[in-house]
């Protein structure tokens, strides 16, 4: 299930990630949720909502969607997978801890903690300053809820260093939350150097930093920081707004690392 951003269409987001291609090539089905008019003005999911939060709202209606077509298609309950966009990557740090029997990996591209804004109100500020409530909580809360077969459960958060609308703390708070949840990491524990962390150069300057967290010899957290990246899709099709034309392509990253997942 792939998740759209604010003032940003299903198909715009399909075009920018260019996921119909990867899905043809690695004969995946991709699922591709439209947030309802008369729900957001501005078309974004309401992640910040309390009862989308608690896994009700919003997020009770996606994994809904989840559910039909995997009985539609007979697809693997095991591999299936969630990521979003900006907004929809928030809606996807929810979906991963409130319906973690359903996904066997979730990915964040620009997106911030499940429950980070302790209101719909703040939720601005959350995006700019990182959250104002208190998500390992919600998280070690979670973890109690979730049976042992659905954990760990896999993240991969993507985030540029130069994103002046969502806070590259975000994606800090982020990863130490899935960490929590999947019991690697206590709660309000500060965010401990990775297992293992490698650099890769592109064109332009540009790199691309990748910090892995394991358990038991399993990734089970990535975080990858690109520089000179802003709130856009990583090596998207900039002919559509929030994307950047510049690699690596956060595509072909997410992919990678759901396909590890299902080795």
């Amino acid at each position: 299930m792939l998740l759209h951003g604010c003032r940003q269409t299903p198909e715009e987001l399909a075009a920018g990630t260019r996921i119909a291609a990867w899905a043809d090539a690695h004969d995946w089905l991709v699922l591709l949720p439209r947030q309802a008019q008369h729900a957001n003005a501005w078309g974004c999911w309401n992640w910040f909502d309390r009862r989308t939060v608690a896994g009700k709202g919003e997020a009770a209606i996606l994994a809904a969607q989840v559910r039909a077509v995997r009985r539609l298609y007979g697809a693997h309950p095991r591999r299936m997978f969630v990521v979003g966009m900006s907004a929809g990557g928030c809606l996807a740090a929810v979906l991963g801890l409130r319906f973690a029997k359903l996904f066997a990996a979730v990915g964040v591209h620009s997106g911030v903690a499940c429950g980070a804004a302790s209101s719909p109100a703040a939720a601005l500020h959350v995006l700019a300053t990182g959250a104002d409530a208190d998500v390992d909580a919600i998280a070690a809360a979670a973890r109690v809820k979730t049976s042992a077969r659905a954990l760990p459960l896999p993240l991969c958060v993507i985030h540029g260093d130069g994103d002046s609308i969502v806070a590259e703390k975000n994606a800090v708070e982020l990863v130490r939350q899935f960490l929590v949840f999947n019991g690697r990491l206590p709660p309000h524990s500060a965010l401990p150097d990775a297992d293992a962390r490698t650099t890769t150069p592109h064109p332009a300057g540009r790199t691309a930093s990748f910090d892995d967290y394991t358990s038991e010899g399993r990734v089970i957290a990535r975080r990858v920081r690109i520089s000179g990246l802003g709130h856009a899709w990583s090596g998207g099709d900039a002919a559509f707004a929030y994307n950047d034309s510049q690699p690596p392509d956060a595509t072909a990253l997410f992919g990678e690392f759901f396909a590890a997942q299902l080795r």
